[in-house]
Protein backbone atom coordinates (compact mmCIF):
# COMPACT_ATOMS: atom_id res chain seq x y z
CA UNK A 1 0.00 0.00 0.00
CA UNK A 2 1.26 3.83 -0.69
CA UNK A 3 1.38 5.62 2.28
CA UNK A 4 -0.46 9.01 2.57
CA UNK A 5 2.19 11.62 2.74
CA UNK A 6 2.36 14.71 1.87
CA UNK A 7 0.44 14.82 -1.51
CA UNK A 8 0.08 17.53 -4.24
CA UNK A 9 -3.35 18.94 -3.63
CA UNK A 10 -5.10 22.22 -3.54
CA UNK A 11 -3.18 24.59 -1.28
CA UNK A 12 -3.89 25.51 2.22
CA UNK A 13 -7.12 26.04 3.43
CA UNK A 14 -7.33 29.74 4.83
CA UNK A 15 -9.82 29.35 7.44
CA UNK A 16 -8.54 26.00 8.85
CA UNK A 17 -5.99 24.88 11.04
CA UNK A 18 -3.25 21.86 9.73
CA UNK A 19 -0.57 20.00 10.20
CA UNK A 20 1.38 18.31 13.45
CA UNK A 21 6.95 10.38 19.11
CA UNK A 22 6.93 9.99 21.77
CA UNK A 23 4.87 11.62 24.80
CA UNK A 24 6.67 14.98 25.72
CA UNK A 25 7.35 16.42 29.38
CA UNK A 26 4.47 18.03 30.36
CA UNK A 27 4.70 22.22 30.95
CA UNK A 28 2.39 23.70 28.39
CA UNK A 29 1.25 27.23 30.19
CA UNK A 30 -2.60 27.39 30.19
CA UNK A 31 -2.49 30.42 32.36
CA UNK A 32 -3.85 32.96 29.74
CA UNK A 33 -3.81 30.34 30.52
CA UNK A 34 -13.06 24.76 18.47
CA UNK A 35 -14.36 25.66 9.64
CA UNK A 36 -14.29 23.51 6.20
CA UNK A 37 -13.08 25.98 3.39
CA UNK A 38 -12.34 25.21 -0.13
CA UNK A 39 -8.61 25.40 -0.49
CA UNK A 40 -6.29 28.34 -0.73
CA UNK A 41 -2.97 29.88 -1.56
CA UNK A 42 -0.47 29.61 1.46
CA UNK A 43 -0.46 33.31 3.33
CA UNK A 44 -4.11 33.87 2.48
CA UNK A 45 -5.97 36.05 4.52
CA UNK A 46 -8.83 35.30 6.69
CA UNK A 47 -12.07 37.77 6.65
CA UNK A 48 -13.41 39.22 9.77
CA UNK A 49 -16.02 37.34 11.11
CA UNK A 50 -18.08 36.94 14.69
CA UNK A 51 -16.78 34.39 17.36
CA UNK A 52 -18.49 31.12 16.83
CA UNK A 53 -20.02 29.87 20.05
CA UNK A 54 -18.42 26.01 20.90
CA UNK A 55 -20.91 23.56 23.05
CA UNK A 56 -18.54 22.52 25.79
CA UNK A 57 -16.63 25.66 25.99
CA UNK A 58 -16.85 29.15 27.40
CA UNK A 59 -17.87 31.64 24.79
CA UNK A 60 -17.16 35.39 25.79
CA UNK A 61 -18.13 38.79 23.81
CA UNK A 62 -15.99 40.05 21.75
CA UNK A 63 -14.17 42.69 23.15
CA UNK A 64 -14.79 46.25 21.52
CA UNK A 65 -11.12 47.37 22.21
CA UNK A 66 -9.84 44.20 19.57
CA UNK A 67 -7.01 45.38 18.10
CA UNK A 68 -7.70 43.94 14.39
CA UNK A 69 -4.63 42.78 12.40
CA UNK A 70 -4.94 44.04 8.46
CA UNK A 71 -4.49 41.67 6.00
CA UNK A 72 -0.83 43.12 5.46
CA UNK A 73 0.11 42.84 9.23
CA UNK A 74 -1.02 39.65 9.18
CA UNK A 75 1.19 38.13 6.02
CA UNK A 76 4.26 39.88 7.54
CA UNK A 77 3.74 38.59 10.96
CA UNK A 78 4.10 35.57 9.05
CA UNK A 79 6.89 33.12 9.37
CA UNK A 80 8.77 31.65 6.92
CA UNK A 81 11.01 28.47 6.31
CA UNK A 82 13.93 30.60 7.33
CA UNK A 83 12.68 30.43 10.60
CA UNK A 84 12.73 26.55 11.00
CA UNK A 85 15.35 24.07 9.68
CA UNK A 86 17.22 23.90 6.20
CA UNK A 87 14.79 20.39 4.98
CA UNK A 88 11.46 22.89 5.39
CA UNK A 89 10.09 24.04 2.22
CA UNK A 90 7.38 25.72 0.71
CA UNK A 91 4.21 23.20 1.04
CA UNK A 92 3.13 21.57 -2.06
CA UNK A 93 -0.52 20.87 -0.62
CA UNK A 94 -2.36 19.61 1.83
CA UNK A 95 -1.44 15.84 3.51
CA UNK A 96 -3.72 12.82 2.50
CA UNK A 97 -3.88 11.96 5.54
CA UNK A 98 -5.34 15.23 7.21
CA UNK A 99 -8.71 14.16 5.59
CA UNK A 100 -8.19 10.42 5.90
CA UNK A 101 -7.33 10.33 9.54
CA UNK A 102 -8.39 13.36 11.42
CA UNK A 103 -12.38 13.13 9.77
CA UNK A 104 -13.02 10.22 12.61
CA UNK A 105 -15.43 10.15 14.97
CA UNK A 106 -15.27 9.56 18.60
CA UNK A 107 -16.43 5.98 19.74
CA UNK A 108 -18.32 7.48 22.71
CA UNK A 109 -19.63 3.57 23.96
CA UNK A 110 -16.15 3.50 25.48
CA UNK A 111 -16.50 6.13 27.47
CA UNK A 112 -18.22 4.19 30.37
CA UNK A 113 -18.61 7.68 33.40
CA UNK A 114 -19.17 10.97 31.39
CA UNK A 115 -20.08 10.68 28.22
CA UNK A 116 -19.78 14.86 28.03
CA UNK A 117 -15.77 14.09 27.66
CA UNK A 118 -16.70 12.40 24.12
CA UNK A 119 -18.30 15.52 23.12
CA UNK A 120 -14.85 17.32 23.99
CA UNK A 121 -12.95 14.70 22.31
CA UNK A 122 -14.81 15.23 19.11
CA UNK A 123 -14.37 18.86 19.47
CA UNK A 124 -11.05 18.32 19.24
CA UNK A 125 -10.60 16.18 16.34
CA UNK A 126 -13.28 17.95 14.25
CA UNK A 127 -10.84 21.27 15.58
CA UNK A 128 -7.34 19.63 14.16
CA UNK A 129 -9.54 18.69 10.64
CA UNK A 130 -11.03 21.78 10.26
CA UNK A 131 -8.20 23.91 11.40
CA UNK A 132 -10.40 26.25 13.83
CA UNK A 133 -9.23 25.44 17.41
CA UNK A 134 -8.57 29.10 18.19
CA UNK A 135 -12.30 29.98 17.59
CA UNK A 136 -13.24 31.94 14.41
CA UNK A 137 -10.77 35.28 13.37
CA UNK A 138 -12.66 38.87 14.51
CA UNK A 139 -10.49 40.27 11.93
CA UNK A 140 -8.24 39.39 9.37
CA UNK A 141 -5.55 36.69 9.32
CA UNK A 142 -2.85 34.80 6.91
CA UNK A 143 -2.12 31.23 6.89
CA UNK A 144 1.38 29.54 5.31
CA UNK A 145 2.75 26.20 5.28
CA UNK A 146 5.36 23.92 5.33
CA UNK A 147 6.70 20.64 3.94
CA UNK A 148 9.67 18.36 5.51
CA UNK A 149 10.39 15.74 3.26
CA UNK A 150 12.85 14.22 5.09
CA UNK A 151 10.60 13.43 7.62
CA UNK A 152 6.89 12.78 5.62
CA UNK A 153 5.89 16.15 7.97
CA UNK A 154 3.89 18.89 7.32
CA UNK A 155 3.70 22.27 9.42
CA UNK A 156 0.71 24.92 8.99
CA UNK A 157 0.93 28.35 10.51
CA UNK A 158 -1.45 30.50 11.05
CA UNK A 159 -1.75 34.31 12.92
CA UNK A 160 -5.66 35.99 13.15
CA UNK A 161 -7.06 38.80 15.51
CA UNK A 162 -9.41 36.81 17.95
CA UNK A 163 -9.88 38.90 20.72
CA UNK A 164 -8.56 38.52 24.36
CA UNK A 165 -11.32 37.03 26.30
CA UNK A 166 -12.04 34.76 23.37
CA UNK A 167 -8.39 33.68 22.98
CA UNK A 168 -8.28 33.23 27.00
CA UNK A 169 -11.54 31.38 27.25
CA UNK A 170 -10.13 28.59 24.55
CA UNK A 171 -6.89 28.09 25.66
CA UNK A 172 -8.06 27.40 28.95
CA UNK A 173 -10.43 24.69 27.25
CA UNK A 174 -7.21 23.33 25.13
CA UNK A 175 -5.43 23.02 28.13
CA UNK A 176 -8.20 20.65 30.35
CA UNK A 177 -8.11 18.02 27.09
CA UNK A 178 -4.83 15.66 28.65
CA UNK A 179 -7.01 15.26 31.51
CA UNK A 180 -10.46 14.93 29.97
CA UNK A 181 -9.47 13.14 27.02
CA UNK A 182 -6.18 11.38 27.33
CA UNK A 183 -6.69 8.10 25.90
CA UNK A 184 -9.78 7.24 23.32
CA UNK A 185 -10.68 5.35 20.02
CA UNK A 186 -11.63 7.14 17.19
CA UNK A 187 -12.96 5.52 13.77
CA UNK A 188 -12.36 7.16 10.06
CA UNK A 189 -15.07 6.96 7.14
CA UNK A 190 -13.19 3.26 6.06
CA UNK A 191 -13.79 1.71 9.74
CA UNK A 192 -9.96 1.83 10.61
CA UNK A 193 -9.47 2.38 14.18
CA UNK A 194 -7.16 4.56 15.96
CA UNK A 195 -6.31 4.95 19.64
CA UNK A 196 -5.96 8.81 20.33
CA UNK A 197 -3.71 10.03 22.96
CA UNK A 198 -3.49 13.72 24.15
CA UNK A 199 -0.63 15.15 26.47
CA UNK A 200 0.71 18.65 27.50
CA UNK A 201 3.68 19.37 25.31
CA UNK A 202 6.43 22.18 26.84
CA UNK A 203 6.30 25.33 24.65
CA UNK A 204 8.45 28.56 25.06
CA UNK A 205 7.95 31.28 27.49
CA UNK A 206 6.92 33.65 24.61
CA UNK A 207 3.75 35.98 24.09
CA UNK A 208 1.17 36.57 27.48
CA UNK A 209 -0.41 33.10 27.40
CA UNK A 210 -0.02 29.43 25.47
CA UNK A 211 -0.51 25.72 24.90
CA UNK A 212 0.92 23.26 23.69
CA UNK A 213 -0.92 19.50 22.84
CA UNK A 214 0.52 16.42 21.37
CA UNK A 215 -2.09 14.30 19.61
CA UNK A 216 -1.04 10.79 17.89
CA UNK A 217 -3.20 8.38 16.41
CA UNK A 218 -2.40 4.84 16.19
CA UNK A 219 -4.07 1.91 14.55
CA UNK A 220 -4.35 0.76 11.32
CA UNK A 221 -4.58 2.54 7.55
CA UNK A 222 -5.46 0.61 4.90
CA UNK A 223 -5.00 -2.72 6.69
CA UNK A 224 -1.37 -1.40 7.31
CA UNK A 225 -0.15 -0.11 11.06
CA UNK A 226 0.34 3.77 10.73
CA UNK A 227 0.76 6.40 13.36
CA UNK A 228 0.01 9.71 12.88
CA UNK A 229 1.44 12.29 15.13
CA UNK A 230 1.02 16.08 15.54
CA UNK A 231 1.89 18.79 17.93
CA UNK A 232 -0.68 21.86 18.17
CA UNK A 233 0.54 24.79 19.65
CA UNK A 234 -0.97 28.52 20.02
CA UNK A 235 0.30 31.81 21.87
CA UNK A 236 -1.71 34.96 22.39
CA UNK A 237 0.07 38.29 22.16
CA UNK A 238 -2.68 41.08 22.83
CA UNK A 239 -5.40 39.93 21.19
CA UNK A 240 -4.02 37.98 18.37
CA UNK A 241 -2.52 34.88 18.10
CA UNK A 242 -0.20 32.11 16.26
CA UNK A 243 -1.21 28.96 16.28
CA UNK A 244 0.21 25.72 14.33
CA UNK A 245 0.32 22.03 13.38
CA UNK A 246 3.80 20.07 13.12
CA UNK A 247 3.63 16.31 12.21
CA UNK A 248 3.21 13.45 9.90
CA UNK A 249 3.04 9.57 9.91
CA UNK A 250 6.75 9.52 10.24
CA UNK A 251 6.77 11.62 13.95
CA UNK A 252 7.00 15.37 14.76
CA UNK A 253 10.21 17.25 15.24
CA UNK A 254 9.43 19.04 18.20
CA UNK A 255 12.35 21.44 18.25
CA UNK A 256 10.92 22.53 14.88
CA UNK A 257 7.28 23.88 16.80
CA UNK A 258 9.79 25.39 19.34
CA UNK A 259 11.61 27.66 16.76
CA UNK A 260 8.34 28.74 15.23
CA UNK A 261 6.71 29.34 18.22
CA UNK A 262 9.83 31.69 19.18
CA UNK A 263 9.91 33.48 15.85
CA UNK A 264 6.67 33.64 15.44
CA UNK A 265 5.96 35.76 18.68
CA UNK A 266 9.33 38.12 18.08
CA UNK A 267 7.22 38.78 14.50
CA UNK A 268 3.62 38.99 16.09
CA UNK A 269 4.67 41.25 18.75
CA UNK A 270 6.64 43.65 16.30
CA UNK A 271 4.45 43.88 13.89
CA UNK A 272 1.86 45.04 16.56
CA UNK A 273 3.99 47.31 18.10
CA UNK A 274 4.19 48.95 14.33
CA UNK A 275 7.80 47.61 13.49
CA UNK A 276 8.92 45.83 11.09
CA UNK A 277 9.99 42.46 11.63
CA UNK A 278 13.78 41.73 11.87
CA UNK A 279 15.39 39.12 9.60
CA UNK A 280 15.73 35.85 10.63
CA UNK A 281 19.45 35.49 11.85
CA UNK A 282 21.61 32.25 10.84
Amino acid sequence: MIRPSCLLASALTAGMLLSTAACSNGGGDGSGSGRTDSPASPASTVPASPVAEEPGAASPSPSASVRTLTRSEAQTALITNSDLGSQWDESKGVAAWHDVLLKSKVDASAFVTDKGNAAQCQKLLDGLYKEDLLGTPQGAGAVTGFDDSSNDAQMRYEVASYGKSSLDAQLKWLATLPDVCDQFTAVNGKGDRQTVQVIETHLPDAGDARQGLRVTMSGELEGDPDTLTLDFAAVRVGDSALSLTNGGLSGTDHQSTEQAVQAGTKRLQDVLAGKSPAPTQG
